[in-house]
């Protein structure tokens, strides 16, 4: 079956939840997940870089137990992936891994996942995805073996300064039409140009603030699903809905 309406996807950062006291930002950050996966967002990347593991594990298992209660509820599963930390997606039995560019090769991380799902310690469906910034880059992506793609920063974000110069639609037009993985545009990316986003050909929508920072996420997701509903370009035969 193909989608009808693009992937969304919540990047967490509970440094930007400016909160007064950090030493609550794991509870808030952890409740702030709950709301946003209830309002409709299809996947969660648990992106806590600087967390201790014995913590990170933590909070994946927690994530998952709210996306079990989720996914119950609704058509579609609610995902859970966590970011760089292979052996923790692991040993949680999370739904993916997402991949940075000085992380785990994908074919090393492919290994790794086969064996573990021969040892039923991971299901079959894991994703393993990774951040591109280039063509190049998303076509090495494809080609290891990535089961999607973020690309960008399309717009400019403090989040993605590091990466350099914002990509823009044209750029990421160009990658959409180059793979025939889904590809999530990340940076940037807002209620305002979410659309002309998936006007490109890309299959979702990747962000920390547009979820994160919504007064009324139920609400905006709601916005966000109804202004691309008529802008998408129709995907590469190959792009199933995950």
């Amino acid at each position: 079956m193909r989608r009808k309406s693009p992937l969304l996807c919540y990047v967490s950062d509970r440094h930007s939840l400016g909160l007064a006291n950090p030493a609550e930002s794991l509870a808030v950050l952890t409740r702030k997940i709950e709301e946003i996966a209830a309002a409709g967002v299809d996947w969660v990347q648990i992106r806590e870089k600087d967390l201790p593991a014995r913590d990170l594990a933590s909070l994946t298992r927690q994530v998952l137990a709210i996306a079990a209660g989720v996914s119950a509820k609704r058509a579609s599963a609610f995902r859970v992936l966590v970011n760089d930390r292979l052996d923790i997606a692991i040993a949680e039995r999370a739904h993916g891994v997402h991949l940075g560019e000085k992380s785990l090769p994908v074919p090393d991380a492919r290994r790794l996942i086969t064996a573990a799902a021969h040892k039923k310690a991971l299901d079959e469906s894991f994703l393993v995805g990774v951040s591109t910034h280039s063509i190049e880059a998303a076509l090495n992506a494809e080609r290891d073996g990535a089961d999607y793609i973020f690309f960008g920063p399309v717009f400019a974000t403090p989040s993605k300064a590091a990466f350099g110069a914002p990509k823009g639609l044209a750029r990421l037009t160009e990658v959409c039409q180059a793979v025939r993985i889904p590809v999530l545009a990340i940076g940037g990316v807002t209620m305002q140009n979410a659309a002309s986003c998936t006007h490109t050909g890309a299959a979702g929508l990747a962000a920390i603030r547009l979820y994160q920072d919504a007064s009324d996420p139920i609400r905006t997701v709601v916005q966000i699903r109804e202004q691309t509903a008529n802008s998408r370009r129709q995907p590469p035969a190959d792009q199933s809905a995950y």
